[in-house]
């Protein structure tokens, strides 16, 4: 029977199934909607009391996006998770609900960039201080502590460019201890190599736009919480802020999870055989990878760690035209911004991001200017060698034999 609304009414009101109590679909379904109807004033207002309520608006909720924080805090241990628009918008989201003014926070020194960014500008804005530590003392961060005012201790799993690896389990049962909240950025890591809830930590954030989603098509963030009070306390800045993951997004990072193990496992490999045989080389003057014998971290990293992770960075002797060189030879690698994808990139921090800095300024920074940071993709590990040397040029220390150097793998 024909539908007696005008043809206006019926393309608005297209077909809107309910799923099929009697299957499922394999793949979870993309809910790009931003906002639900209800049949109820009242059970709209009782949609609208928290976050774990029936879908009103997708700021607040949506089914996809709650898959993906559901996904989330199974990979890591956690109670529960919040998925966010950015890795920048979980970090900013969970500083932001969790410190007051005149707050303390202790922060690992070698921390992301746009990290540290943020906790100079709450210094700034709010009086909110702030202490850096190295993150391989536990007692050093007991001694910068000033309870009650030290609110949260901030760290990463591994730091980007110099591989570092703090001691996460002193660190955490230091904190726990002194009934400070810790807050580990594990986006290098990934849960595949490392989860940090496991060791103590009370909130793990990532950028999600890294190793879980995998493909350079994504931008995401996401903090998964040990525990539901402090889900609690972080979700309703997240809805003021507005920087709510889109379904779209939400739904790619599911698709790229699904193959993260068998991803991760192909970063270490390369990046272990990669690093291994750049070592070897005397045009390259120092290697950064924490599971490459001889790295400040390698014996903490052993234990915190199931694999060296997919990020390396490497010193040329020729200092910043050396590098500047290289990134621009190279053909299967790619001169890119960001990291944790497929495809291998190569950035040189003193041509490009640092370029403005003299040589005194990059050393401040721990960044040599021949310095090059490698995130290392799933191309195979011979293709990629012929690649770096060939933008090394000749003159090169022996190559070790074929896959004879697998020390570094995941065992």
């Amino acid at each position: 029977m024909r539908d007696p609304h005008d043809i206006s009414t019926r393309a608005v009101h297209v077909v809107n199934e309910p799923p099929d109590p009697g299957s499922r679909p394999l793949s979870v379904p993309l809910v790009q909607s931003s906002a639900f109807a209800f049949d109820s004033a009242d059970a709209l207002a009782e949609a609208m009391a928290g976050p774990d309520g029936r879908y009103v608006y997708s700021r607040r909720g949506n089914p996809t996006v709650r898959a993906l924080e559901k996904t989330l805090a199974g990979l890591e241990g956690g109670d529960s998770a919040i998925a966010f628009a950015s890795g920048m918008g979980a970090i900013s989201g969970v500083l932001l609900a969790l410190l007051r003014p005149g707050d303390h926070v202790v922060a690992q020194r070698c921390l992301y960039g746009g990290t540290y960014a943020v906790l100079s500008d709450l210094a700034e804005r709010y009086g909110i201080e702030v202490s850096h530590v190295s993150g391989d003392d536990a007692a050093e961060f007991e001694e910068a502590a000033r309870k009650p005012r030290t609110r949260l201790l901030v760290m990463e799993t591994i730091a980007n460019p110099t591989g570092q690896v703090p001691d996460l389990p002193g660190m955490l049962a230091a904190a726990r201890r002194l009934g400070i909240t810790s807050v580990v950025d594990n986006s290098l890591a990934s849960p595949v190599l490392c989860r940090p809830l496991e060791l103590g930590a009370d909130i793990v954030v990532h950028s999600t736009t890294k190793y879980l989603s995998g493909h350079s098509d994504v931008l995401g963030g996401a903090a998964v919480f040990a525990d539901g009070e402090l889900r609690r306390a972080v979700w309703p800045r997240t809805v003021e802020l507005g920087a709510c993951a889109d379904p779209f997004a939400a739904w790619l990072t599911l698709r790229g999870i699904a193959t993260l193990p068998l991803r991760m496992r192909e970063h270490c490999a390369n990046a272990a055989v990669l690093a291994e045989r750049l070592a070897a080389r005397p045009d390259v003057s120092a290697v950064h990878y924490p599971w490459l014998a001889g790295h400040p971290s390698y014996g903490t990293a052993r234990t915190v760690l199931s694999g060296g992770g997919g990020l390396l960075s490497f010193e040329l002797a020729g200092g910043r035209e050396a590098g500047r060189a290289f990134i621009e030879r190279v053909r299967i690698a790619r001169l890119a911004l960001s990291l944790g994808g497929v495809e291998t990139l190569v950035t040189h921090p003193a041509s490009t991001s640092h370029r403005e800095l003299d040589a005194d300024a990059l050393a401040a920074a721990g960044i040599g200017a021949g310095l090059v940071r490698v995130s290392v993709g799933i191309e195979g590990v011979e293709d990629l060698w012929s690649d770096f040397e060939r933008a090394l040029g000749a003159g090169g220390g022996e190559r070790p034999g074929g896959w004879g150097h697998m020390s570094l793998l995941l065992g």
